[in-house]
């Protein structure tokens, strides 16, 4: 089978880094802060490069929408093997207020002008934790998506998706074109090694803004506050079954 498959590379805080809140209250502390490729988008740029690997796509485009900094994003997804990168510039307030939907529209009028055969997405990103906008794009394009991916095998012009849900494993066969989101387990992402870091900077980054697609990305949602979890309280040893239901009383828990 020959195609292209469009993958979504998302910026995110990097999953080491201690997150703060701003002392207003109004979001996250993001300037000076390390960030990475979101670890999902990771797995979906993997397991994009491999089918190409085995000849069964012939074409790995990375997109990712954000500032100027999501251009590192796509170079590092072009270093592990895409082929070459989309940048959607937002920025400013449109980028605070970008969410799934947003991005779910760039996706599908991307998927629609590149002529995809596959979109391969996280399921969700670290940040935000959403897991929206694989499902969104498809409904969006009305295509039919395999979400929660952890084994993909292609069969003809359907794929097969083995999918990670709350009683263990379904699969499920699906036509193209189709999206996809990968979960923890479909891959082990490699590491871009220092020839493919050079080689990625030769590779081409179309850079497009959201009207360019006819896509409108006004927010309907307003983040009033945002605040840290609250500190969990020190627990306490009891020595005995009986301490602990005198202090389970005291407590007035039973």
């Amino acid at each position: 089978m020959s195609g292209r498959v469009l993958v979504g590379v998302k910026r995110v805080i990097d999953y080491a880094v201690k997150i703060r809140v701003k002392p207003d209250n109004s979001c996250v502390v993001t300037d000076g802060v390390k960030h990475s490729m979101n670890p999902f988008c990771e797995i979906a740029v993997e397991e994009a490069v491999k089918m190409k690997e085995k000849k069964l796509i012939k074409e790995v485009v990375v997109v990712s929408c954000g500032p100027q900094q999501a251009m590192e994003t796509i170079r590092t997804a072009l270093a592990m093997g895409a082929d070459r990168g989309i940048h959607v510039e937002v920025t400013g307030k449109d980028y605070e207020n970008l969410g799934p939907l947003q991005v779910s529209k760039i996706m599908a009028a991307l998927a629609k002008k590149e002529d995809a055969l596959l979109v391969i997405l996280g399921k969700q990103a670290i940040d935000d934790d959403c897991n929206q906008t694989g499902q969104m794009t498809a409904a969006l394009l009305d295509w039919p998506q395999g979400t929660f991916a952890s084994e993909l095998s292609m069969e003809g012009d359907k794929i097969k998706v083995v999918r990670e849900i709350d009683g263990g494993l379904e699969t499920v066969k699906i036509n193209t074109p189709a999206v996809i989101t990968a979960d923890l387990r479909l891959n082990t992402p490699r590491y871009a090694t220092l020839p493919n870091i050079m080689k990625a900077k030769k590779k081409k980054i179309a850079n497009v803004k959201p009207a360019d697609l006819g896509v409108d990305i006004t927010s309907r949602l307003e983040v009033l506050r945002v605040d840290e979890p609250a500190q969990r309280q020190a627990g306490v040893k009891v020595e005995t079954v009986d301490d602990l239901i005198a202090r389970l009383k005291e407590a007035g828990r039973i």
